[in-house]
């Protein structure tokens, strides 16, 4: 599946979320959306990524951005992610991994000469519009505040309705 193009409208999806609810791009239109792919719940790096977004959390509530963390666990192993770390954002579950496809970051991976198929760390930002407006590409842990806070910054982020 070909990879989503910044300008062009962002890839749909709808999906379950960690606090029981369905949330879909559609829903969240008016707003300013960044989305972040993360390969799994509670391993380092992924810890490390969610615990700066939570730490910097104000500051994305101040600016109105709807932040969603999304990676193919389930519901239930996103419920305990949150809980461990305090996660004041809600996290997509993409078991069918539906969603990583159409935003092209399930891809082929390469670890101690091994190959195998995961999600490529990633992020996105989405304006009011569902106009896909920035992507960063194997971002690191500790860049996904910063570039996301600094790309939403440039459209003037404010929260739907």
């Amino acid at each position: 599946m070909s990879k989503p193009q910044v300008g062009a409208p962002a890839p749909t999806f709808e999906a379950d979320t960690d606090r029981g609810a369905r949330v879909s791009l559609d829903q969240l239109r008016g707003g300013v959306v960044v989305l972040y792919f993360y390969p799994e719940d509670d391993t380092p790096g992924c810890t490390k990524q969610a615990c700066s977004i939570r730490d910097s959390w104000s500051e994305f509530e101040r600016q109105g951005i709807a932040l969603y963390g999304v990676s193919p666990d389930s519901v239930e192993s996103h419920v305990k992610f949150r809980d461990k770390f305090g996660l004041p954002f809600p996290l997509l579950a993409d078991p069918d991994r539906t969603i990583c496809e159409a935003y092209g970051v399930w891809v082929e991976k390469k670890n101690y000469g091994k190959t195998y198929m995961g999600v490529e760390r990633s992020a996105f930002v989405i304006d009011a519009d569902g106009v896909l407006a920035a992507e960063k590409r194997r971002i690191k842990p500790d860049q996904t505040v910063e570039w996301a806070l600094d790309q939403a910054g440039r459209l003037g982020a404010a929260a739907p309705g």
